[in-house]
This record gives C-alpha cells, sequence and structure tokens, in this order.
C-alpha cells in the first residue's frame, strides 16, 4: 500500500454530506466524489470520525484495485 498515494486523497478536500436518518434515528454520511463512499453513526459526534475512517478505506481499497480516484469537484 503506497501510503503516500493514501495520505494525499486524505488530504483532498471532499465533500461530506450528513444526513439524519428520521426513520430509525442516527447519522448517514457520504462523499459525493467517492461513489459508494457511505458510512452510517448512531451519534452525530461520532459521524465525522465514522467517516473519515470510511473515507481511508475507500481510498486503500480503490487503491489496491486500480480503481481511479476521482479529485474532489471544485464547488
Amino acid at each position: 500500500m503506497d501510503k503516500e498515494k493514501v495520505e494525499y486523497y486524505m488530504n483532498l478536500p471532499y465533500r461530506l454530506v450528513v444526513v439524519p436518518d428520521v426513520d430509525e434515528g442516527g447519522y448517514g454520511a457520504y462523499y459525493p466524489d467517492l461513489k459508494g463512499c457511505i458510512t452510517s453513526a448512531n451519534r452525530a459526534e461520532d459521524i465525522v470520525l465514522m467517516a473519515e475512517d470510511a473515507k481511508r478505506c475507500w481510498i486503500e481499497a480503490a487503491l489496491e484495485e486500480g480503481i481511479e480516484i476521482p479529485e474532489p469537484e471544485k464547488v
């Protein structure tokens, strides 16, 4: 695993979207630029940490599989 590449992508300003789960409680989060990179947490104070962990796992898996990782869209 190329840790420098992982850190490069981790430090890019990907937009994080957090949504409350009104049906079951808790929160969901996803990165629109990283297709399929989603997570959830029961408490609001945990969702950002969970999202960062999901992003790292997604990036590592993409690099291992040779999947192109998009740069964040400029907003």
